[in-house]
């Protein structure tokens, strides 16, 4: 399919109307209204010039080259390729982060935009193509345009602004740390801890609403190994060995009580998810061994610990009654991602401002996010901006080669950043 783009000084006139207008003093909105044109052009450059997580070279230069033009404080290489901002105003006051994430996937896109990318490069040892099918071009773009807007208010701003141009979040390269951990792990919050931090995700959701929740929002995601060592023997023969085959399938049985009939179901919902099992060659040989790999995923920190225990467990002592072994290893991934409920009852008055009746409250989302991370050290408060067509055909999930984004969402991002920050530093 073909999409037909504006340019965008006509696009950003068609938008004018789509975010409520009293959502800024005039004067802040008169910022807005003149960086929107170069936002949309920031978003369309990223689009069609992906990087994938470590490796985002060019984007973090041109971000960088943005935030020095401000003339604000500028980190960058923190986390391979990551850039921070500071931005200090002229009263004194509290310290507020805004994050961005910079990395695209290994993802041919499949839509046909005037701007559609063409990258191809190397993961994991295979050639593939290269796209921002997770959206994060929107947010680097509305990032710098927030960073342009709140450096023209900088002698009035009562505190001090900390900019997050983050990568890898889709995780880092094999082998490799990445990402909001590995940013905190080099000291970002050392020398200037904020004292609450932002960040929205772009989703395919009606364009230009906000979406937000209090507490568990996007699950924590783990994964697992099991490897389930039985007495390899003659398929004609089970007796005279030790099936880890079948132990291996009394596991997956066994685990899936796990959420249904171990945990409080009332409390938060959990999955446990086996996605691979793998072992045996022939059809007559009972093999040595199985290995089980999957995923874990909740809404709350207790329950992820409950979890980790009930599955090594339940694999551990089925197998165990067979005569077999079983050995688990956990991977710890992204933590919960969990908004502040005190911060997000706040600033959701803010972020009615901006959108009005488009304010809704968020599902629970099974993705995982690393802002985690940066909310598990200080408070903070993750939302969703819609970016759904109104075109069904064109609305797609997010990591789909299709994934479309409506660039009427862009100036509902710089208004609702713009605004978190501002309200946060006045104290509203």
């Amino acid at each position: 399919m073909k999409i037909r783009y504006l340019p965008a000084l006509l696009l950003l006139l068609s938008q004018t109307s789509f975010a409520q207008q009293a959502a800024l003093p005039e004067n802040v909105q008169s910022l807005v209204d003149r960086v929107m044109p170069q936002v949309v052009e920031w978003r369309r450059d990223f689009h069609q010039h992906p990087e994938l997580g470590n490796r985002e070279f060019r984007t973090s230069a041109i971000v960088a080259e943005h935030l020095q033009s401000l003339g604000m404080e500028v980190q960058t290489g923190i986390a391979h390729t990551g850039v921070v901002g500071i931005l200090r105003g002229g009263r004194p006051g509290p310290v507020v982060a805004l994050r961005a994430d910079m990395d695209g996937l290994p993802v041919q896109e499949l839509i046909d935009l005037p701007f559609a990318s063409k990258e191809r490069t190397q993961y994991n040892g295979q050639d593939v193509g290269v796209m921002h099918a997770c959206g994060h071009d929107n947010h680097i773009a509305i990032l710098m345009g927030t960073a342009r807007v709140l450096a023209g208010l900088r002698e009035e701003l009562p505190g001090t602004v900390m900019f997050i141009f983050q990568p890898a979040e889709e995780g880092a390269p094999e082998g490799e740390e990445g990402g909001a951990q590995l940013m905190l792990k080099e000291g970002l919050f050392n020398t200037l801890r904020p004292d609450a931090v932002f960040g929205l995700h772009v989703w395919p959701i009606p364009a230009g609403t906000i979406a937000v929740r209090e507490g568990g929002t996007m699950a924590s995601s783990d994964s697992f190994t099991i490897k389930v060592q039985g007495q390899q023997t003659h398929g004609a023969a089970p007796w005279a060995g030790i099936d880890p085959i079948v132990v291996a399938a009394q596991i997956i049985m066994g685990l899936q009580t796990i959420p249904s009939r171990q945990l409080d179901s009332t409390l938060t919902p959990s999955i446990v998810t086996v996605g691979a099992i793998n072992g045996g060659i022939r059809s007559n040989i009972i093999p040595d061994s199985v290995e089980m790999i999957g995923t874990l995923r909740t809404f709350d920190a207790n329950t992820r610990q409950q979890i980790h225990d009930r599955v090594v467990r339940t694999a551990t002592q089925i197998a165990a009654s067979a005569g077999a072994s079983a050995q688990v290893d956990i991977s710890l991934g992204y933590p919960v991602t969990s908004n502040d409920p005190e911060l997000t009852r706040a600033m959701s008055s803010t972020l009615r401002r901006v959108v009005g009746d488009g304010l809704v409250e968020s599902p629970q989302i099974t993705g995982a996010e690393d802002f985690s991370y940066y909310a598990n050290e200080v408070p903070g408060m993750f939302f969703f901006l819609g970016i759904g067509s109104d075109d069904p055909k064109m609305v797609h999930p997010n990591h789909s080669p299709y994934f479309f984004a409506d660039e009427r969402a862009l100036p509902v991002g710089v208004q609702a950043m713009t605004a978190l920050a501002l309200d946060y530093l006045n104290g509203i």
